[in-house]
């Protein structure tokens, strides 16, 4: 589906609008800049799966403030004539470096990098957060999602529950990054081609006048279709039954049932009876999908209770991501140019956490040699070569922790998206990303990626990033 170009340049902050003003009023709206883009670290999340990418592009490729934007702004009568007149023909002329979407991110280390116009790198701030917080808020719910499941699928089934509209849109492409094998949302699925799952709800059964008869009437219409809702009423007593009645017509006929959907009351339980029920009938087969307020924690609680599901349909907590709404995404300047010449600059903070790294950087993802698997990542200013071999990797804080690696595999995490304005990146398809997430999530050892207390990454500074960094700590003293 070709969808339609949206221009979401007026969807940003009052104040970078007025900050705008003030930086073409000062003359020092063309100094350049440089903003990283990147989310801190929460107590719940120990990676992150970058997404949002494609939408960021699009934002970027639309950036213009068209007629009625600039009468809008103009008849707010806080901004200056001038600069109301310069927006009108306004375009981004900077450059942007990103990870590419489905990439293993880790806190602290830019997903995505402007260097442009000061005034430019200043609008585009809201909007990026936005769009690249979502995105990769609800793939890393999904993905933890899908490494609790283990071999089991995972469909996302939370339309109705998102914040809107656009929430259950771009969420279900993101659950598609993360892992997810399916979406309920159909506008998704035409949009970026995913595939779409579901079947019938409680209503379905409580139009008719008995289970039994709601159960053949499906059946009939969706005979190679057919998987059964079974907890309207008694799931043990009566909906189960009634599927397996159903299912030996179909069977009769020629048809082969696909299963039934558990959405109520004990799962592990209720699934092992229902499971056997199914074998002794003679449906080994037919699959048991379940949902119900389903999450990463419950499945991994099912799965040491030996549930036998085999789909999970995950709504409210995976398009919301229940227990972390928000990804705690950030865009700080880390350089200007004034007068030709390039100041590094960084947020202090009392908090390690919230003191920034400065200059203009990119990230290297180091890998053992032998194993291929992950084994640390290098923030490192754009203007040094710190790949060398052998390579000492220090820690970004406490700096007498050192490893020393004699050979090893490196990759450069950034792909230049935009060049002096002009899109220098092809999107690659939404299958090439769910691929390239889940074979990179592949390169890291379990001990990162379990949901309770896992093994911290490794994310160090090179040297002459943290010579810099006490540079202007020892400035600022």
């Amino acid at each position: 589906m070709k969808t339609e170009a949206r221009n979401l340049t007026m969807m940003t902050d009052l104040y970078q609008l007025t900050m705008m003003n003030g930086y073409f009023l000062d003359g020092t709206y063309k100094n350049e800049a440089v903003f990283d883009l990147f989310f801190r670290s929460g107590a719940q999340l120990n990676y992150a799966v970058a997404a949002g990418l494609e939408q960021a592009v699009d934002y970027i490729k639309n950036l213009r403030f068209d007629k009625a934007d600039v009468e809008y702004l103009s008849g707010l009568n806080i901004f200056a004539p001038e600069f109301i007149n310069y927006l009108r023909d306004f375009k981004f002329t900077g450059d942007i470096y990103s990870v590419e979407e489905g990439e293993i991110v880790f806190p602290g280390e830019p997903i995505m990098v402007v260097k442009a116009p000061l005034i430019e790198a200043q609008l585009i701030e809201t909007t990026l957060l936005n769009i690249v917080s979502h995105q990769t808020l609800i793939a890393t719910k999904a993905s933890r999602i899908v490494l609790a499941a283990g071999d089991k699928t995972v469909v996302e089934f939370g339309l109705r529950r998102a914040q809107g509209p656009d929430a259950g849109i771009y969420g279900a492409r993101a659950s598609i990054i993360g892992g997810c094998k399916g979406t309920s949302n159909v506008l998704a699925g035409q949009m970026f081609k995913i595939d779409v799952k579901g079947t019938h709800s409680h209503s379905w059964v409580m139009s008719y006048p008995s289970e039994l008869e709601a159960f053949r009437a499906f059946a009939k219409i969706y005979p190679d279709n057919c998987l059964l809702l079974v907890d309207t009423f008694d799931t043990l007593k009566s909906g189960v039954p009634n599927a397996i009645k159903v299912f030996g017509e179909l069977r009769a006929a020629g048809h082969k049932p696909v299963g039934i959907r558990l959405d109520s009351g004990d799962l592990a339980y209720l699934s092992k009876k229902a499971r056997i029920m199914l074998d002794e009938a003679g449906f080994s087969d037919a699959i048991i999908f379940a949902s119900n307020d389903i999450d990463e924690n419950l499945i991994s609680q099912l799965r040491l209770q030996d549930a036998k599901i085999n789909v999970y349909g995950v709504g409210t907590k995976l398009i919301t991501s229940h227990d972390m709404p928000s990804l705690g995404g950030v865009y700080k300047l880390a350089e200007i140019e004034r007068g030709g010449v390039r100041y590094p600059r960084m947020k202090f903070s009392d908090s390690t956490e919230k003191t920034t790294n400065p200059g203009f950087k990119t990230v290297y993802r180091i890998y053992e040699k032998g194993s291929g698997k992950a084994f640390a990542d290098l923030i490192a200013l754009c203007d040094e070569q710190p790949l060398v071999k052998p390579l000492t990797l220090t820690h970004a804080v406490d700096r007498w922790k050192q490893t020393t690696l004699t050979d090893y595999d490196a990759r450069k995490l950034h792909k230049q998206i935009f060049r002096r304005g002009e899109l220098v990146y092809a999107c690659p398809p939404l299958s090439d990303s769910v691929k390239f997430s889940a074979d990179e999530l592949g390169r890291f050892w379990d001990e990162y990626k379990r949901l309770s207390n896992p093994h911290i990454y490794k994310v160090d500074l090179s040297d002459k990033l943290y010579a810099l960094k006490l540079e202007l700590l020892g400035a600022k003293k």
